[in-house]
């Protein structure tokens, strides 16, 4: 008889937590059973929202207290590795929300806690479970379009207050410390995950920010992070100040025979000499329909996370944002190791 696994969630400052509960509440084997955050009304949200009956005011007491097979953890950037830690000592699986951490270091104390205890470390990269680039990633992947040359990806919108995001999520995306930077760790991110995932890992790294458009904001509200790769580049850009999209592809990604590009539901395949395709998505496989759900397969099935969400791309991606942020600050191009 298939187990059913207790999830909880540590953190409701990350505003993509709502998302993730409905997720682990609509999943066939899964039971939301408990959370944890300092903010009390944040705890009466959950309570109210998601049916959770047990809260906590810190994931310690959460963690003392409860059996738990998998920890989901929404808090800042800054905050996360820490949580990730205590999880694994006691034998937790851990989902977290994107980007991986606030800096590289925090990213690796993460991926060594995970590998000593023998738990999976998943990292939720909301762009994976979206059909269209699911099945872009396929067609990538099958070599439709040959050896990749380049890859893109924007990230836009008019901010994080602007379009909505709740006074907790917001008041940690403006703080380097909590962030880790400013829209170049928030939404370079996505291009840099992109990239580790098709190129894997770039020789060098530059990156450029700046706060064009708001005064007195305290963090880079526009960034460009490029990768090169022996035969690639990577671009992956962000803005915190774009007030309508642009209508573009998004991503795009440049093979030797042919172009693949999202735009909005659809994916367009591009070859010399003919007409676009254009391509009505895959429905997504069971398993393969969101995070929880995918979690949820690897653990059943025994097998590691891949892919975008794996800890080893999303340990990349967190190389390729501190070396663009150290790029930005010094003016210099950043060789790897």
């Amino acid at each position: 008889m298939p187990r059913t696994y207790r999830v909880a969630v540590a953190g409701l400052t990350h505003d993509h937590v709502w998302g993730l509960l409905r997720w682990w509440r609509e999943a066939s084997g899964a039971e939301l059973v408990a959370a944890a955050d300092p903010n009390q009304p944040l705890l009466d949200k959950v309570a109210e929202t998601c049916g959770v009956k047990q809260t906590y005011l810190s994931y310690e007491d959460l963690l003392d207290r409860e059996e738990i097979d998998i920890l989901t953890i929404a808090t800042d950037n800054a905050g996360t590795a820490e949580i990730v830690e205590a999880a694994a000592a006691r034998g937790i699986h851990v989902i977290t929300e994107k980007p991986m951490s606030a800096t590289l270091a925090q990213a690796d104390r993460m991926v060594t806690a995970c590998r000593k205890a023998g738990v999976q470390l998943m990292v939720n990269w909301p762009k994976a479970w979206n059909p269209a680039i699911q099945t872009l990633d396929r067609l990538v992947r099958e070599g439709a379009i040959g050896p990749v040359h380049k890859v893109k990806y924007l990230a836009a919108h008019q901010g994080p207050k602007e379009i909505g995001c709740s006074r907790y999520f917001y008041e940690w995306l403006y703080d380097p410390a909590r962030n880790g930077a400013g829209a170049l760790m928030d939404y370079c991110c996505y291009g840099s995950n992109l990239a580790a995932h098709w190129l894997g890992r770039p020789t060098s790294v530059v990156g450029i920010a700046g706060t064009l458009v708001k005064p007195d904001f305290p963090v880079e509200d526009n960034a460009i992070v490029l990768m090169k790769y022996p035969h690639a580049f990577g671009v992956a850009e962000a803005s915190w100040t774009q007030q309508a999209p642009d209508g573009g592809a998004n991503p795009s990604v440049f093979g030797s025979t042919g172009t693949l590009s999202a735009f909005g539901g659809r994916v367009r395949w591009g070859r010399l000499d003919r007409e676009p395709e254009w391509l009505e998505p895959d429905a997504p496989s069971p398993g393969r329909r969101n995070g929880a759900e995918y979690l949820l397969s690897c653990l059943e099935s025994g097998t590691p996370v891949e892919g975008m969400c794996s800890a080893a791309t999303s340990r990349m991606a967190q190389e390729i944002l501190q070396r663009g942020l150290e790029s930005a600050v010094s003016g210099r191009e950043i060789e790897l190791d």
